[in-house]
């Protein structure tokens, strides 16, 4: 196709007319929409308390995890071999972390962690899906 060809074809003013039906099927489109129940909004306000105690809650339990994280440990006693020695300092770090886990409640994480896990294992396998 040549320049000339393409300019008188695009000069031309063409009427532009729908195919037939649709203006209906547009119409009826948007009825259909305006017809059709809005959707249940989120109930925010009564979401909104529950979320801001977990966040409390969460920056409450971080606080007292480094609070908590200055605890004595246990006395070490110097022993005859270097084993009994290694074994003092790996068991007094164990209890300092178990100590420590046990303020910032590590063992309440764990037990929501494994009941959700739980939950959704579940509820999937219920429905008849297989993750």
């Amino acid at each position: 196709m040549k320049d000339d060809e393409l300019d008188r074809i695009l000069s031309q003013e063409q009427d532009l007319v729908p195919s037939s039906g649709f203006v209906r099927n547009v119409m009826d489109a948007v009825r259909r929409e305006a017809s059709s129940p809005a959707p249940i909004p989120f109930p925010w306000t009564r979401a909104l308390p529950g979320l801001v105690l977990c966040v409390l809650a969460l920056a409450a339990m971080c606080v007292a995890a480094f609070l908590g994280s200055g605890t004595q440990r246990l006395p070490e006693t110097p022993g005859p071999s270097i084993w009994s020695a290694i074994w003092t300092g790996l068991s007094s770090d164990l209890a300092g972390l178990l100590r420590a886990a046990n303020v910032g409640g590590l063992g309440w994480i764990v037990l929501a962690l494994l009941l959700t896990f739980a939950s959704v294992t579940l509820s999937l396998r219920l429905i008849g899906r297989r993750t």
